[in-house]
């Protein structure tokens, strides 16, 4: 069996810069590299709804934005096979059959989850009678299960991700194993593949104090046009002292 990419995104908005450094520009390269012998980009929408239930419209809108500014970047259907995740009910089929081989516990050290429980404001523990912060959604908290189920389920050799979801891919391998131990050498193995340079790790947004992200609004959109994006690069921090060509000038901020 030859090589297979199993990747892709969650709906919740449309792609800025961070993302094409980060991951598109690495896809197509790999697309395009003759290695693969099949390509899987996956739009996961019903990730998606983990932690946007109560906005459906918001992640159905952005299927299309996803899917646009895929094109726009280059990936080719006609070298990579682009779905949407709810259009295969299977992958659900499976997740809930996986998640008998793992324990809550385990979930629960995931240092991604854990990260992403903090991001999200999500109050761990049981939720108190008037509090503002919202519980762990369940789909929220066992969506490590079904990232394997996708992985899985295309017998995905490589999946290309960023260092924060390494955990995620551990996870993967440890059903993995524990599956073909219990039944039978019947799911492939993956393998991580990291990005190779550091911009891929942090792109700076248009503040220049933090990682590029649509919450924070600091973020450059594929979709911007040519006055949107002239707009927000004219307004970004110049470095105070580099008035003149000549004058030497700090690259710190």
């Amino acid at each position: 069996m030859g090589k297979i990419i199993l990747t892709g995104d969650r709906p919740t908005g449309k792609l800025h810069l961070g993302h094409y450094v980060g991951s598109l520009r690495r896809r197509v390269e790999l697309q395009n590299s003759g290695e693969f012998e099949k390509i899987f980009i996956m739009i996961a929408d019903a990730q998606a709804l983990t932690d946007n239930a109560d906005n459906p419209e918001k992640v159905r809108q952005n299927i299309l934005e996803v899917a646009l500014d895929y094109l726009s970047c280059g990936l080719d259907p006609a070298q990579s096979t682009l779905f949407i995740q709810s259009q295969v009910p299977e992958l659900c089929e499976l997740a809930f059959y996986y998640m008998n081989l793992v324990t809550v516990a385990r979930l629960q050290r995931n240092p991604t989850v854990k990260a992403e429980i903090q991001l999200r404001g999500f109050a761990e523990g049981n939720e108190e009678e008037g509090s503002q912060r919202q519980g762990i959604p369940v789909g929220f908290f066992t969506y490590p299960i079904s990232q394997a189920s996708d992985i899985t389920a295309f017998k995905a050799t490589t999946v290309p991700v960023g260092e924060d979801q390494e955990p995620m891919i551990e996870q993967t391998r440890e059903i993995v194993h524990k599956f073909n131990s219990v039944y039978g050498e019947t799911l492939v193995m993956p393998e991580i593949l990291l990005p190779d340079n550091a911009a891929c790790l942090r792109l700076p947004g248009t503040d220049g104090k933090a990682k590029m992200s649509k919450s924070l609004g600091n973020c450059i959109y594929l979709s911007d046009s040519a006055d949107e994006v002239k707009k927000k690069v004219m307004g970004m921090y110049t470095d105070p002292d580099h008035l003149r060509v000549e004058d030497p000038g700090k690259v710190e901020g």
